[in-house]
């Protein structure tokens, strides 16, 4: 038996959007909920209010500026606040507002996910490595 391609009929457009910006916008959404920085920030943001001192401790990796620049997008997005406290020196504490609150479950749940499914995973790339299967 030989693989074939088969005609699969073409869903008309979107009708509230004929020019795809819901896609558009929901794929921009999704880069920046889907990047690992972010995802591991809203995870340490989970438990309440935290540094930037503390998140680049808690997060392993991150160089001072990936996480400035995660913290910005994630602040304009309207999933985190920033609140600068006049002390000296100046605290400055990132939190989730209700919005990331409610990103927060879906991304603890991939989070626990991954880290669940980790074996397999390690093994499946191992045998697709193994068997070439890069090329």
């Amino acid at each position: 038996m030989k693989p074939e391609h088969t005609n699969v009929p073409i869903p008309p457009p979107h009708q509230h959007d004929p020019a795809g910006s819901d896609c558009r916008g929901v794929a921009s959404v999704l880069s920046r909920v889907g990047d690992k920085w972010s995802v591991l920030v809203i995870m340490m943001l989970g438990d309440g209010p935290r540094r930037f001192n503390e998140l680049k401790r808690m997060i392993g990796g991150v160089s001072q500026r990936m996480l400035t620049l995660t913290l910005r997008g994630l602040e304009r997005d309207g999933l985190i606040t920033r609140t600068v406290y006049p002390t000296i020196p100046p605290r400055v504490d990132y939190e989730l507002t209700e919005l990331g609150r409610g990103l927060s479950e879906p991304v603890k749940a991939l989070g626990s996910w991954a880290l669940e499914h980790l074996p397999q995973i390690q093994n499946a790339r191992e045998k697709f490595d193994g068997e070439g299967g890069d090329e």
